[in-house]
């Protein structure tokens, strides 16, 4: 680029890297030597089936997917999949358990935030299950009704034999995230599943996927993720399924289960191979182009690395800026997310005065959600530790500035 941009700190769509989105220009006007842009190519052609089967092998082999869990690509985004993950495991619990009644479905859900209360909500809409809080992150809360922390371990409360278990792994709104060692008290509580080995786990990953390794991915049932934080444009939806969870949808609804939309059946996806209709061509193309960069960047062990060393500069200058009553974190120690760092700057007028004067300098987006307000800032793989830097060395000036 021969113009500098500014840093995109927004929590999606989100930074994508240079090199990407210039090899992505060229792809545009023509896709492989073909003399076809890839917005206009075939989904059935031999070029785009292979870059499919691409972008598949470089989750599997950089993520480490086992080879009992198929790689979907679809639409719809995380939002279609807290429908989609309730009817096809719904259908799953009805082949498995033909005779209960619908109140004895129980779908069980882990409260950290606010996409997983979103998910939560359009279980109870759907109905066919009955609905249960595993545990409520509110409950926890220092004013009890903000989202400001991982529930420790012994707060979970499990059903017995749940049609799925849901958890958003990074609620980017409100910046908590489970912690990437399962021995945290921050950590999802594995240890306190249902017996019987193969849970019908469900994990929204939309934030944090492909940026570090998914502990204990093969205990998924399911994986999705939205690909406008880490991996590409909006448009495409990535889902880890485990092969006892793509099932035959129909035959359940012969059973008495709700009929799953066909575009949302995973049996559908599964067995077209992702082409069942037209994919989102572009958005598969730049994912593709992004993975290719990771992995020869060293894949996701790259990334957690650096995402570690990033989140910690952070944090470090928002601590030094609150113990100097500017800053004030919105998460509890312990809890906080790598990718989305959430906080309010305090002082009448201050945070305009902090988002205007990050804008002066070339940094964007910084305005919190509109729900919870204050100041996010989102640390993507797109994100540099140069960039990452440069916000730092503001959150430290800043009090300088306001003093």
């Amino acid at each position: 680029m021969t113009e500098a941009r500014p840093v995109n700190f927004g929590a999606g769509p989100s930074a994508l890297p240079e090199s990407v989105l210039e090899e992505a220009c060229k792809g545009l006007f023509n896709f492989k030597g073909t003399g076809i842009g890839i917005a206009e190519i075939s989904h059935r052609s031999k070029e785009f089936t292979s870059l499919v089967a691409d972008l598949d092998n470089n989750i599997r082999t950089q993520l480490g997917v086992p080879p009992t869990h198929k790689i979907i690509f679809t639409q719809g985004g995380g939002t279609g999949q807290f429908s989609a993950v309730v009817l096809n495991l719904l259908a799953r619990h009805r082949l498995l358990h033909p005779d209960l009644s619908d109140e004895q479905r129980v779908l069980d859900y882990v409260i950290t935030g606010s996409w997983s209360k979103k998910a939560m909500e359009e279980a109870k809409r759907l109905g066919g299950g009955s609905v249960h809080i595993a545990v409520d992150a509110r409950a926890k809360s220092k004013d009890s009704k903000s989202y400001d922390n991982i529930p420790a371990h012994e707060d979970f409360d499990f059903s017995a034999d749940p049609a799925l278990i849901y958890y958003c792994e990074n609620e980017t709104v409100d910046g908590v995230q489970f912690s990437n060692d399962v021995q945290s008290p921050a950590s999802f509580p594995f240890h306190l599943l249902p017996a019987g080995g193969l849970w019908p786990l469900v994990a929204d990953y939309s934030s944090s996927f492909m940026s570090r390794k998914i502990p204990r991915i093969a205990d998924h049932a399911v994986i999705f993720a939205g690909a406008q934080k880490n991996i590409g444009p909006a448009g495409l939806t990535i889902l880890i399924v485990r092969q006892d969870c793509i099932v035959d949808v129909d035959a359940a609804a012969k059973l008495g289960a709700v009929p799953v939309p066909i575009t949302m059946s995973y049996k559908t996806n599964a067995d077209a191979g992702s082409l069942y209709n037209t994919p989102s061509t572009l958005s598969i193309y730049i994912a593709g182009l992004v993975l290719e960069r990771s992995k020869k960047l060293g894949g996701v062990e790259y990334f957690e690395s650096v995402n570690g060393r990033k989140a910690q500069k952070v944090y470090t200058a928002l601590q030094e800026g609150e113990e100097k009553g500017v800053y004030r974190s919105k998460v509890k120690e312990g809890s906080g997310s790598w990718m989305n760092v959430v906080f309010d700057v305090l002082g009448d007028n201050a945070e305009s005065k902090f988002l205007a004067g990050a804008e002066a300098l070339g940094m964007k987006a910084l305005k919190g959600h509109r729900s919870v307000g204050g100041i996010r800032i989102s640390l993507y793989n797109a994100i540099t530790e140069e960039q990452t830097d440069r916000i730092v060395a503001y959150l430290k000036d800043f009090p300088t500035q306001i003093s």
